[in-house]
């Protein structure tokens, strides 16, 4: 009876949790990681064409693991490939994976690539195909993997997939894929990871190349690129603005939480920001400037400006039904604050909040003024961060709310904003805070690939 041989497509393995022979789960695959050996007629001064080499082969796995810390997994750990799961051998190498020179990420780097189809059989010899995923085979009686055949759309660069013919074609009918680019899609790396959290997808756009997280933001629409550009670090953030349109920046500004999108402008040059406040909706321009005229690390510099605000006459079931918007984080969620007209900051006067576990103990026709919390103090908006963090312990807050002299309500601190100021200022670059330290915890064991 002939061996069948393993085989799996890599978009397959995105996400797929990692597990230990014992069942305990290490962590999930990130990306695929291989070795390209440029065809003869990809080398520099060549003239013949064809000739496809050795192919790629399957260095490991780039595994994320607790804290977000990312891993190398060689592929000769793997025991096996199936089911929707990786199992690995016992002994796992925790030091965080750097990719070196000869090393090409499937996902990072492969994805939406242009290449030539060559020697085919139905005239597309020169044929220029984009690449929407790799196959990978392991070698009979070994535990090596190689790319065996390349799924390609044909069709130009950016059509839709529907308007293109796709095949699948061996790894030696592809040229190309070891040359660099000027420019590559996205289209397919984003629809690997469209089931990431924000926070996730930033983290792997921290992990690309400049030019390829460049080219991977203008592939996210708005409201995606906003949500992710507030989990990424602040040179990250820089560099993608910098390489937007200002029309489209200025959207992206508008698309984000305003205390993260004033901390935004306010890491870019000064003529950089004006011109992207002129271009913004007046209404938002004018909370940003309100927003960067306070210090940083007070109440004012972290607030949002977007808290639920209700008139007095509001009843409970117009406040759940704002609480229910999927478009709030749940700390913004967990309370609204009660004020006079008008009720866009800054408000009329301040009457006080409710908190989201009161709204589901009284009825639906209760007005929110006859159940309104007057006693627990606002907080002023020059109030500074070692005061905020003690009001939010003692009170236990998860927003507070800020108020001005004259009794209007200015926003609201979260305490996630919070945290983002207590936190080292590159601790979304490294492990989560407070994430065992894995170095440490794995000392002994072999360091090398």
């Amino acid at each position: 009876m002939a061996m069948v041989t393993p085989r799996v497509f890599v978009s397959h393995l995105s996400g797929v949790a990692v597990f230990d022979p014992g069942g305990d789960q290490v962590g999930r695959v990130r990306d695929v990681v291989v070795m390209l050996y440029p065809r003869r007629d990809e080398r520099p001064g060549a003239r013949a064409a064809g000739g496809a080499g050795r192919p790629p082969r399957v260095l490991g796995l780039v595994v994320e693991v607790v804290g977000r810390r990312r891993i190398f997994l060689p592929m000769t750990r793997v025991t096996g490939v199936e089911s929707g799961q990786v199992i690995t051998t016992g002994v796992v190498n925790m030091r965080r994976f750097e990719q070196r020179p000869n090393e090409t990420l499937v996902f990072g780097e492969l994805l939406d690539r242009r290449v030539r189809l060559v020697g085919g059989e139905r005239g597309e010899d020169g044929e220029e195909v984009t690449v929407l995923d790799l196959s990978i085979a392991q070698l009979p009686a070994r535990r090596d993997w190689e790319v065996d055949k390349v799924f390609v759309r044909r069709g130009k660069s950016g059509a839709l997939r529907r308007k293109g013919e796709t095949l699948t074609v061996e790894w030696s009918a592809v040229s190309g894929l070891s040359l660099p680019q000027q420019s590559q899609g996205a289209a397919n790396l984003l629809a690997t990871f469209e089931q990431l959290r924000p926070a996730d997808l930033a983290n792997v756009l921290h992990h690309l190349t400049p030019k390829r997280r460049g080219e991977v933001a203008a592939a996210l629409d708005d409201d995606r690129l906003a949500d992710v550009l507030e989990e990424l670090p602040e040179d990250d953030r820089v560099e993608i603005m910098g390489k937007l349109k200002d029309e489209r920046a200025a959207d992206v500004l508008e698309a984000m939480d305003p205390d993260d999108a004033a901390d935004l402008l306010g890491e870019l040059p000064e003529e950089e920001k004006e011109r992207l406040l002129t271009l913004m909706e007046p209404d938002d321009a004018a909370d940003m400037r309100r927003l960067m005229a306070y210090e940083e690390h007070t109440a004012g510099g972290l607030m949002t400006t977007e808290p639920i605000v209700l008139r007095p006459d509001a009843t409970v079931a117009v406040a759940l039904a704002r609480v229910r918007d999927p478009d709030l984080s749940p700390a913004l969620a967990a309370q609204v604050y009660v004020c006079r007209p008008p009720d866009e900051t800054p408000t009329g006067k301040y009457l006080g909040l409710v908190h989201f576990q009161r709204l589901l103990r009284d009825p639906p026709f209760t007005l929110v003024s006859s159940i309104v919390d007057a006693d627990l103090p606002p907080l002023s908006p020059d109030t500074p961060l070692p005061a905020l963090t003690s009001y939010l312990a003692t009170y236990n807050m998860v927003a507070a709310p800020v108020v001005d002299e004259s009794g209007s309500l200015l926003g609201a601190v979260t305490v996630d904003d919070v945290l983002d100021h207590l936190l080292p200022e590159d601790w979304r670059e490294t492990e989560l805070h407070g994430a065992p330290d894995m170095d440490r915890l794995t000392q002994g064991v072999t360091r090398g690939r």
